[in-house]
């Protein structure tokens, strides 16, 4: 057995369809109240409000059923177990190569500014980005 979460492990049908049917119902009672639907009415206007309650009850239902099971298809199950210590909106840092040196406290040492840069690199800024010709 593994430990990595399933994709049915995040979000289990009965949790998936339970959440919807909560919401359903909020956003039915919230309808069905505001429509007067316990005042006293005639009776034709009470079931128009029962009525829009339940369209907007089932909208409600089948919208929250469709963006919850996209949201959890959108997460990798083997991301949620790795423990994230970052920013979200700024790329992860690699490590330095030595690795040694910062652990000790020392810093890295700066470029010496006596080296210039080497010609027979080829980044001579007057080359431009043509190609070279061979």
């Amino acid at each position: 057995m593994t430990d990595k979460p399933t994709r049915r492990d995040l979000m289990r049908p009965a949790q998936l369809l339970g959440l919807a049917f909560i919401a359903a119902v909020f956003a039915g009672a919230v309808t069905f109240l505001s429509m007067g639907g316990f005042e006293r009415l005639p009776a034709d206007e009470i079931q128009q409000a029962l009525t829009m309650a339940l369209v907007i009850a089932g909208i409600t239902f089948i919208v929250v059923v469709v963006v919850i099971a996209l949201l959890v298809l959108a997460i990798d199950p083997a991301q949620v177990v790795e423990r994230h210590d970052h920013p979200v909106l700024i790329p992860e840092t690699k490590p330095a190569p030595d690795a040694g040196a910062e652990a000790s406290g020392d810093l890295p040492a700066a470029p010496d500014p006596a080296e210039g840069d080497d010609p027979a690199d080829g980044d001579d800024p007057a080359e431009g980005d043509a190609p070279a010709a061979s």
